[in-house]
């Protein structure tokens, strides 16, 4: 019987199946399947592991990022609060500007700009500052006496000049302490709240017929120049006393007044006035800034810091020298 006919009569035959030569030996065809099929798999998934192998050995470790410089990292944020003389405003402004370039870490809050008296009034009244700067002796005497102040951080940071002004287009020029006492003009000078006041009435009780007369009797550099009076005096019913610089240097711009006593930085920083005299140094306390960490401060080291930079680096320097400000001795 041939093949053909076992395989039709359902005879089980190795004859029935047709061979698959393979490399000299006889391999089922499903067999043959599969076991090239599991070598293509094996082959595929090594491939696919090696490359991950590879990208993951050779890709760079990734290091944190971020957008502040280093040094802004390596230091705690920190916002300043400073209560600074009228007269600094317009420097100190600048001055700040320049600081934060380097110092990315601070911020400073909204600097408070008053006369020296009023700036003690808010911190008496409960207002919290990181530095006080004031722009007289006595003021700041008064900030350590009543606490506002820690007064082992006190020193005198700037000098000042005191002179009279005339509107930028009067025709006055050369004038005197002696031309004051002649009554012939009106004047304008800061309240008991504002230094640059204080001195001019101690400048003032110093002529002859003195034109400011002190309650206590002191003149000159004996006198506080605040408790007095013009009644009786060559300027009776000619001064306007105004609370702050600016308003004094206004009335003088206006022409509500001929001339006005301020400080030479406040002829920089509003403009409208120019100076037609000044006044002996001698005739009045010595004008200058002293500067002080807060007593309540929270940020004293910072504070500290930036106190120290602002007599010491030499930009922040010509800033004050632009303004009219000349670093204490």
């Amino acid at each position: 019987m041939g093949n053909s006919d076992q395989c039709w009569r359902g005879i089980p035959s190795d004859a029935c199946r047709g061979p698959i030569r393979s490399e000299g030996r006889d391999v089922p065809m499903k067999k043959t399947y599969r076991i090239v099929l599991a070598a293509i798999c094996a082959f595929a998934l090594a491939a696919a592991f090696g490359m991950a192998g590879c990208s993951s050995e050779n890709k760079p470790a990734e290091e944190p990022s971020g957008d502040e410089p280093s040094d802004v990292q390596d230091h705690e944020a920190v916002e300043l609060q400073i209560f600074a003389a009228n007269s600094l405003s317009k420097a100190m402004e600048e001055v700040q500007n320049l600081y934060l370039e380097d110092h990315g870490w601070v911020s400073f809050a909204d600097t408070q700009y008053e006369a020296s008296g009023t700036l003690n009034e808010m911190l008496g009244a409960g207002s919290s500052a990181d530095i006080l700067i004031t722009a007289s002796k006595a003021t700041m005497d008064t900030a350590v006496e009543e606490g506002y102040v820690d007064a082992g951080t006190r020193f005198d940071l700037f000098t000042n000049e005191l002179v009279i002004v005339a509107g930028e287009n009067s025709e006055l020029s050369n004038v005197t302490l002696a031309d004051m006492a002649s009554g012939d003009y009106t004047v304008a000078v800061g309240d008991a709240n504002v230094p640059a006041g204080n001195y001019a009435k101690q400048a003032l009780s110093t002529t002859d017929p003195a034109c400011w007369v002190s309650a206590d009797g002191a003149i000159g550099r004996e006198s506080a120049g605040k408790e007095g009076t013009f009644e009786g005096t060559p300027l009776e019913g000619k001064v306007t006393e105004g609370s702050s610089v600016g308003n004094v240097c206004s009335y003088a711009n206006s022409g509500d007044v001929d001339l006005a006593m301020v400080y030479s930085s406040d002829v920089y920083r509003f403009g409208g006035v120019k100076i037609v005299g000044t006044v002996p140094a001698d005739t009045h306390k010595n004008i200058v800034y002293p500067a002080a960490l807060c007593a309540d401060s929270e940020n004293a080291e910072a504070a500290q810091e930036f106190l120290d930079w602002l007599f010491s680096d030499e930009d922040a320097i010509k800033i004050w020298q632009e303004w009219g400000f000349e670093l204490a001795a």
